[in-house]
C-alpha cells in the first residue's frame, strides 16, 4: 500500500509540474489568458499535492523535480507577469520590439530588455531557493531596483516595474516552493 500511495503522489506532482510546464510554454508562444491561468492551476495543484506528506523523496525524483521546478519558474513566470500587467493596466500596456513597455502612445519604450531581465531574475530566484539561499532573493530584487532605478521616473513605468516583478518573483518562489516541499525544506 506504501509503494502504491508514493507511486500515486509522484506521479500526481509529476503530471502537474509537466501540464504547468506545457501550458506556459505554449503560452508563451501563443499568448494567451486562458493557458496561462490553465498554468496557473496546475501550479497551485502540484503545491497541493507537494504539500502532502512525501512517501521517501529519492534523489533522482527531487532532481527531476526540481529541474522541471526550475523550468517552471522561468518560462510560466513571463506569460503569468503579462497577463497580471495587462489585467491590472486593463489592456494598456503594449509591449515593444524589446521587451520593454510601450508609453506616450506608442512612441517611447521603457524597461527595455525586460524580456531577458525576467527570464535571468526567475531562474536566479528559483536556482538561489532550491538551492537553500533564500537571501538570494533579496539579492537578485535589488540588483533588479538599482539597475532600473533611472528607467523609473514615470509613473507609468514605476507601476509596470512593480506590478511586473512582484508577479514574476510570485510565479518562481512558488515553483521553486514545490520543489522545496518536496525535499522537505518548507
Amino acid at each position: 500500500m506504501l509503494i502504491f500511495s508514493a507511486l500515486i503522489y509522484w506521479v500526481l506532482l509529476l503530471m502537474f509540474v509537466v501540464a504547468s510546464l506545457a501550458t506556459a510554454l505554449i503560452s508563451w508562444f501563443r499568448p494567451s489568458k486562458y493557458l496561462t491561468l490553465a498554468s496557473a492551476i496546475t501550479l497551485v495543484a502540484a503545491v497541493i499535492v507537494a504539500i502532502m506528506p512525501t512517501p521517501g523523496a529519492s534523489v533522482v525524483l527531487s532532481i527531476i523535480t526540481g529541474t522541471l521546478c526550475l523550468a517552471l519558474a522561468v518560462i510560466g513566470g513571463g506569460p503569468a507577469a503579462s497577463v497580471v500587467l495587462q489585467l491590472a493596466t486593463r489592456g494598456s500596456s503594449t509591449f515593444g520590439v524589446h521587451g520593454g513597455i510601450l508609453l506616450d502612445g506608442g512612441r517611447r519604450e521603457v524597461l527595455r530588455g525586460g524580456l531577458t531581465i525576467g527570464l535571468l531574475e526567475r531562474a536566479a530566484i528559483a536556482g538561489t531557493l532550491i538551492a537553500g539561499f533564500p537571501e538570494g532573493l533579496a539579492v537578485v530584487v535589488a540588483i533588479k531596483g538599482v539597475g532600473r532605478f533611472t528607467e523609473l521616473s514615470d509613473a507609468e513605468a514605476q507601476e509596470r516595474f512593480i506590478i511586473g516583478t512582484f508577479a514574476s518573483v510570485l510565479w518562481a518562489c512558488i515553483a521553486a516552493s514545490i520543489s522545496l516541499l518536496v525535499r522537505g525544506g518548507l
